[in-house]
């Protein structure tokens, strides 16, 4: 029985711009790293799970709250964009990650020079923000301001 989602997992070109952006600036800490190199017993297994054979690759697991968070940076076969998604496209369209104060997450993030689409919006019971990460993936920031809301997560706390 699925008890729930463990994590997502993005694929970037430079694993160290990504962990700038999602540890640096999101506050995400690090649970653990691993990776592989091409013609090792590890890539063997790897090629096996991932359908990608003979990869060279490195990972990091982090957390917040109760989310994970999986970054991959293959180096065999090169990781690159396929494509300048837009948030109506089908196929996953964005992460989003549970704040405590949107207004002073979106201040901060714009002062490190990142782009938002607008300013942050109360929806309903919440209130959000949606932002790039430096692969061009869809980020949203949401707050639930409204504390008898359905949406609010059980052990959210860091």
């Amino acid at each position: 029985m699925i008890r729930g989602i463990h994590h997502p997992s993005i694929t970037t070109g430079d694993l160290d711009r990504a962990l700038g952006f999602y540890k640096d600036l999101l506050g995400f800490q690090e649970v653990f790293s691993f990776g592989w190199e091409a013609g090792t017993e590890m890539a063997a297994m790897a090629g096996k799970i991932t359908g990608i054979p003979e990869s060279t690759a490195r990972a990091v697991v982090l957390k917040a709250g109760n989310a994970f968070l999986e970054i991959f940076e293959y180096r065999e076969p090169a990781s690159r964009r396929g494509d300048d998604r837009a948030l109506s496209n089908q196929g996953f369209s964005h992460v989003c990650f549970d704040s405590d104060d949107v207004m002073a997450d979106h201040a901060r993030l714009s002062a490190a020079g990142v782009v938002f689409t607008s300013d942050p919006m109360d929806v309903g019971p919440m209130r959000i923000a949606y932002c790039r990460d430096p692969d061009g993936n869809f980020v949203e920031l949401q707050q639930i301001t409204d504390p008898s809301s359905d949406l609010v997560l059980n052990g959210s706390g860091a």
